[in-house]
């Protein structure tokens, strides 16, 4: 017997809020000293792998998600650089779990900033999913 043909998916579109990676404590302050020694100027990979503590391995993943967050890192010369501002590229870094309660997150919501109002908006499409 001949089997139906599957239906292909679209892929869904995605805000670049929701490609962010969770990272942990750790991952956050390896990115940011990352970031930090790139805004001193172009680091061969060695430099960076040593300065960092990592493994190869690990230094790629890092960049791939620095990428994912949209801060441009290319190789140049054998080198890698930040393009852009070190404080543009730092606002971009996801950030670890605070693991705040609903009524922490309802006392931080309240105020007038994108932050604020991107929080409110997090916190609306929780309350609306109960009902």
């Amino acid at each position: 017997m001949a089997r139906k043909p599957r239906k292909t998916r679209k892929p869904k579109k995605v805000s670049p809020s929701e490609t962010s990676q969770a990272v942990t404590a750790e991952r956050a302050a390896r990115l940011f000293r990352l970031l930090t020694l790139l805004d001193a100027g172009p680091q061969a990979r060695a430099t960076l792998v040593r300065r960092l503590h990592l493994d190869i391995r690990g230094f790629y993943r890092d960049l791939v998600l620095l990428r994912t967050a949209q801060i441009d890192v290319p190789l140049k010369n054998q080198r890698y650089a930040l393009v852009g501002h070190v404080k543009d590229a730092i606002a971009r870094l996801p950030f670890p779990d605070p693991h705040l309660t609903l009524g922490e997150a309802k006392e931080l919501a309240k105020g007038r900033s994108p932050a604020h109002r991107k929080l409110r908006s997090q916190l609306n499409r929780i309350v609306r999913a109960r009902k």
